[in-house]
């Protein structure tokens, strides 16, 4: 799954929210800040990988055929039966 999907970033970004906010804040020192986002992208990707994991249906496996034997079929030698 490609990391820079609209998703993942909108995930990422959600998650980023709070460090931006303490980076806007003053908490935290910008360079600080840039070390941390990209945890945030990581986290998003891995909670989107997990959502699209748990939420597809599962392949239902194949019947096994059943060995039905075929009905035997008289044998005729190609005249009509009187």
């Amino acid at each position: 799954m490609n990391p820079l999907r609209w998703d993942v970033l909108l995930v990422g970004f959600t998650l980023a929210l709070p460090l931006l906010a303490l980076g806007l804040r003053g908490d935290l020192a910008p360079d600080e800040v840039m070390m941390r986002l990209p945890w945030c992208l990581a986290a998003g990707w891995g909670a989107v990988a997990l959502l699209r994991l748990a939420s597809t249906p599962r392949t239902p496996a194949p019947a096994a055929k059943a060995a039905t034997p075929r009905p035997e079929q008289p044998v005729t030698d190609g005249e009509p039966a009187t």
